[in-house]
């Protein structure tokens, strides 16, 4: 991007920004209405996979699965079709949605906060992906498998509706794919001296407390089995965060 030797108004970034908006809203729609029009692979072949006793976890842990679901809504099936559309589209569009926010912000910072900030943006979009495909590929398998075997009563079988797996299935990849974005954040507090290793290492024990508050609240059902499956990704990203996180704050480094 260009060098801008004129300082902007303040009615030229609010130009840019309306540029950026519209850019950032064509792209997520042309995503989303493409992505429309492959409804059979997007469901079949993605979305409903973990769904089919031959999803490769299930193959790799020897598990016996089977489930049907049901739909119990006229309009479910069209408002899902919709709904998974979008949230598919935001997913993969991330990279572009990111690349607007750098450009927007990029003008007002020096050129070691660019690099600094554009690796932090880089970073971010892998962790993003990163958890997305934990999300996908382990935790919401491992927990659908659960759900679908448990019963309370041998003489009740289970029935899963199409909104209530979908709901699962978003939450959980969602969820995942912004969970992973702590290492970022603490990557970011580290560079700017708030947050050190030492720091990070000494309030261990309370952080292993936070990470199963936070499974609980992100875990849709509270079982014991869902919480534990949260809570092991959770604190692995906490010892990655003291993994890259710097020993010494810009104030220590300033005086030595």
């Amino acid at each position: 991007m260009a060098v801008q030797t004129q300082e902007m108004t303040f009615w030229d970034h609010l130009e840019d920004l309306r540029k950026s908006l519209f850019r950032v809203a064509g792209t997520l729609v042309s995503v989303t209405v493409a992505l429309f029009f492959f409804k059979d692979f997007l469901f079949d072949d993605f979305v409903l996979a973990p769904s089919k006793g031959d999803f490769f976890l299930y193959r790799l842990i020897g598990t016996d699965f089977t489930l049907s679901l049901v739909n119990l809504e006229v309009a479910a099936q069209f408002m899902i079709h919709m709904k998974v559309t979008f949230v598919c589209a935001l997913i993969c569009t991330l990279p572009y949605l990111i690349y607007e926010l750098w450009r927007f912000i990029a003008p007002a910072l020096y050129d070691n906060e660019k690099r600094a900030v554009r690796g932090a943006f880089t970073f971010a979009s892998v962790l993003f992906y990163l958890g997305v495909a934990v999300g996908y590929c382990v935790i919401f398998p491992i927990m659908l498998n659960f759900f679908v075997n448990y019963q309370v009563s041998a003489e009740i079988p289970n029935t899963f509706s199409l909104s209530s797996y979908i709901s699962l299935f978003t939450s959980t990849v969602l969820t995942f794919g912004l969970v992973f974005e702590f290492p970022t954040v603490i990557a970011v507090l580290s560079g700017l001296g708030i947050v050190t290793k030492e720091m990070l290492k000494e309030y261990r024990r309370h952080a292993v407390c936070a990470v199963v508050v936070l499974a609980a609240l992100i875990t849709p059902s509270g079982d014991p089995f869902s919480l534990l499956t949260v809570t092991v990704p959770l604190y692995l990203l906490y010892e990655f965060s003291i993994l890259i996180c710097r020993k010494e704050s810009v104030e220590q480094l300033t005086e030595e």
